[in-house]
């Protein structure tokens, strides 16, 4: 019965918040501050489960840790939200309007096919873009993330700087939704991104993996091996990986980079300035004479 109930407890949370904004008060779901409450009582409550039957004792928090991942949950929440809403979200809206860019036809959709689009449209962008931060140069702002050593509920939100206004990228903005179908969106990914890094023994059933991430998929992305991180790149909709051809089964308990060497904040802050101070460092140790 208890292992039943922890593995319905993901698609039932998500099943909880589209009811929640379908059916509150409109003064409520159309407040940001609803979003921050929701998505603060998601994060607390999935970080709780893993008191209750954690996945793996290796990944048990201690205090470090857990201020570490609250530092983070706290700068997504500000710096970053902040940086994604002038930069991104504000220009793009200030386009749609300089074009005369309009979707009526979204505004028509019934409220769970518009939660869905939201869903999609946030998850499409960044399963091309987590894709690319494997295969390119942007694994620099991006290897921090997997420089992790164990997987928790709060976990999605460390990383460096650019590459969380990065990953936070969307076309959202372009389409005509009521704010509550996007809020729901937005709070439905963070219901499965949280159970996909936390470190909570459920195993959701076959049809919510089938189309949602879960932690079984996302700990084999955050593999030691470098080779086997390049797959399961869709942080909530793992559909994605499949009909892309990058979807691979399996687990993982040993997680991390670089001989599982754990980054300090300040590290991960400059990472991806690695490549230039390393270059800057072999030119000083050329330049410099050698005595005799």
């Amino acid at each position: 019965m208890r292992k039943t109930l922890f593995n319905l407890l993901p698609p039932a949370t998500v099943a909880t918040v589209i009811l929640f904004w379908a059916f509150a008060p409109a003064k409520i779901t159309g407040s940001a501050w609803t979003l921050v409450i929701v998505t603060s009582l998601i994060t607390a409550f999935v970080q709780s489960l893993e008191w209750l039957n954690e996945r793996h004792s290796g990944w048990r928090l201690n205090r470090k840790e857990f201020a570490t991942d609250l530092f983070y949950v706290v700068l997504g929440s500000t710096a970053i939200a902040w940086a994604s809403t002038k930069f991104a979200e504000e220009p793009l809206t200030a386009a749609k309007h300089a074009l005369g860019i309009t979707t009526p036809w979204a505004m028509q959709m019934p409220f769970l096919a518009q939660v869905a689009l939201v869903v999609f449209l946030i998850e499409f962008g960044q399963y091309w873009m987590h894709r690319a931060m494997h295969n390119s140069p942007l694994w620099w702002t991006h290897a921090p993330h997997h420089h992790i050593t164990q997987l928790n509920a709060m976990k999605g939100y460390v990383g460096n700087p650019l590459e969380l206004f990065l990953i936070s990228l969307s076309v959202v903005a372009l389409f005509d939704l009521p704010i509550a179908a996007e809020f729901c969106g937005l709070s439905v990914l963070t219901v499965i991104s949280t159970f996909a890094h936390a470190n909570v023994r459920a195993d959701p059933p076959r049809w919510y993996a089938f189309f949602f991430t879960t932690i079984r998929h996302h700990s084999l992305h955050h593999s030691v091996v470098y080779d086997e991180t390049r797959c399961n790149y869709g942080n909530s909709l793992i559909l994605l990986d499949r009909v892309f051809g990058t979807f691979r089964e399996g687990e993982s308990e040993i997680v991390g980079q670089d001989a599982r060497r754990r980054l300090s904040i300040w590290e991960q802050f400059i990472f991806p300035a690695r490549p230039l101070m390393e270059k800057i460092k072999a030119r000083q140790g050329r330049s410099t004479p050698v005595a005799g």
